[in-house]
């Protein structure tokens, strides 16, 4: 027997996504449909994050990585549970009231809200079929429910977190140059930074390990190439990452 649903706690998620070439955090989100049957008048047209019901027989990390993985085909990332969303008028305006009663499910629902850090191009949105599309943290569509606001608190959290814990490295390939390093904090924190105080103040730090290889197929001078060691982050650094940039 399949296991059942429990119908008013669901798990949403806000999948970030880091783009080196656009140098853009971005948002995975799908698109929220609905025509009248009997007019053909759309009633419902925006976006929203991907969010389950929660199944008896799971806990919530196991509903949010069965999100992730149903959305993205990923595994075993960096997620972070940061809120629970239970405000009774949540899903009570009037485009998600048609859109609560064409699915019928239960309008209060609790939503014990992640986010996950991915690196865009691992995302195959092409051959996907909730055709989930990528936005601009920055530059979002019309959202439907309270997912602007679960996004803004995801936001704000992964900003705060960027600055306390090593998180910002699960958007970078295993290699990369300090440039790239610093398109990372810039396009999360939405700051310049100044090019030698943030060289300075990482090449300090005992777990960048600074490899004998450079950037390869560049039309520039190569960059040096570095990687980011947990192993010795979590033996030295663990109780003092913090990073003032």
């Amino acid at each position: 027997m399949a296991p059942k649903i429990i119908p008013n706690i669901s798990v949403d998620c806000v999948v970030f996504g880091y783009d080196g070439t656009t140098k853009s955090l971005n948002v995975l989100l799908i698109k929220r449909y609905l025509e009248s049957k009997e007019t053909h008048e759309i009633l419902v047209n925006d976006y929203v994050l991907t969010g389950y019901h929660a199944l008896e027989n799971e806990n919530m990390d196991d509903t949010a990585a069965r999100v992730l993985r149903e959305l993205t085909g990923l595994e075993n990332l960096y997620k972070k549970q940061f809120r629970v969303f239970g405000d009774p008028n949540r899903l009570m305006n009037e485009k998600d009231i048609v859109w609560v009663e064409s699915e019928n499910f239960n309008p209060r629902t609790i939503t014990i809200a992640y986010y996950f850090l991915v690196k865009t191009h691992e995302v195959d949105i092409e051959n996907n079929s909730h055709y989930p599309q990528w936005f601009p943290v920055n530059d979002l569509p019309e959202l439907g429910f309270d997912h602007k606001k679960i996004i803004t608190e995801a936001y704000a959290d992964l900003k705060a977190k960027s600055l306390t814990e090593p998180i910002i490295f699960e958007l970078l390939p295993n290699k990369f140059t300090v440039k790239e390093l610093q398109d990372v904090y810039e396009s999360i924190l939405g700051v310049e930074i100044d090019n030698r105080n943030f060289r300075r103040k990482l090449l300090i730090k005992k777990y960048l390990i600074e490899l004998d290889e450079k950037q390869v197929g560049v039309s520039k001078k190569p960059s040096q190439l570095f990687m980011f060691s947990k192993d010795i982050y979590q033996k030295i650094y663990k109780e003092s990452y913090l990073i003032s940039i």
